[in-house]
């Protein structure tokens, strides 16, 4: 598994994640084995929120890394309506509880809200400062919000802005994606296989995709994990459903694509007309 510093943290971390989005869902025996398999297969970057199952996933992360948590780089997210300075210190206490931790290595701001940036970044500092958090950053910023954050923060402060990113939506390369390059921010791939919008195979992009992938012998969503991590910034955090998902996931932290891979990729999943807005889900 590919490791890379994480931002101008310089913490180094596998550039394949667990994302965590749902799995409140599923049955959560499964999901435990899923996420200590991915651990064992080099993803120990697993993301959480508070907002997933209103707290449920969080608690079954817990169950998932107890005994193990110093081998996980752990990230949380604090829901806009907790973002005050006090909510946000409560909702991370609360976080910490359900994770059974006493700190998370990433706190991010789940989306922009109403309570004023300010008050959720003098929080980050001050739970960071408790040893409660080592790094915070934000979610689904735009150019102009994350220029505000930055702002405010400071130089060398916004750990990471976390969007949704995939073949078939790159919007994020026109202007978030720069921002965070000039800034040593890291970029943190959500839903990198577009929820539940991954490439048809008898499409014409989908078949250039599986003829890439059967000419390096993988599968084309191990394709489409290393296609987004072209960049230094990037890091995906894709959700498994099994074990055996897991580790099809993982293998694309050693896939190597080569400029032509690249090239062909570009074509298909053209970047498109520039929409003036950032994609969310």
């Amino acid at each position: 598994m590919e490791h890379r510093a994480f931002g101008f943290t310089g913490v180094k971390i596998p550039v394949v994640g667990q994302g965590t989005w749902q799995m409140e869902t599923d049955d959560e025996a499964a999901c435990i084995d899923t996420i200590q398999r991915g651990i064992d297969a080099g993803m120990t970057h697993i993301d959480t929120a508070e907002m997933y199952g209103s707290g449920a996933v969080e608690s079954l992360v817990g169950k998932a890394i107890a005994g193990r948590r110093d081998e996980v780089f752990l990230a949380s997210k604090v829901l806009p309506g907790n973002a005050s300075y006090a909510g946000a210190i409560e909702a991370c206490e609360r976080s910490l509880k359900r994770l059974r931790t006493d700190r998370l290595d990433l706190y991010l701001l789940h989306w922009p809200g109403s309570h004023p940036l300010e008050e959720t970044i003098r929080a980050f500092k001050d739970l960071r400062a408790q040893g409660k958090i080592r790094h915070f950053g934000v979610s689904n910023f735009d150019q102009a919000e994350l220029s505000k954050a930055i702002a405010i923060a400071g130089p060398n402060e916004i750990a990471c802005n976390q969007v949704l990113y995939h073949l078939l939506e790159r919007a994020i390369e026109r202007r978030v994606l720069p921002l965070c390059e000039r800034h040593g921010i890291a970029v943190v791939a959500y839903s990198p296989f577009g929820s539940g919008r991954f490439p048809d195979p008898n499409s014409t992009a989908g078949k250039v995709l599986g003829s890439i992938a059967a000419a390096r012998g993988v599968t084309p969503r191990q394709v489409a994990l290393r296609y987004l991590l072209r960049r230094q910034p990037v890091f995906v955090i894709p959700k498994a459903a099994s074990a055996a998902h897991a580790l099809d996931n993982a293998a694309a932290g050693d896939l190597r694509l080569t400029s032509e891979d690249l090239a062909r990729l570009d074509t298909a999943f053209p970047l498109g007309r520039d929409r003036g807005v950032l994609p969310t889900l």
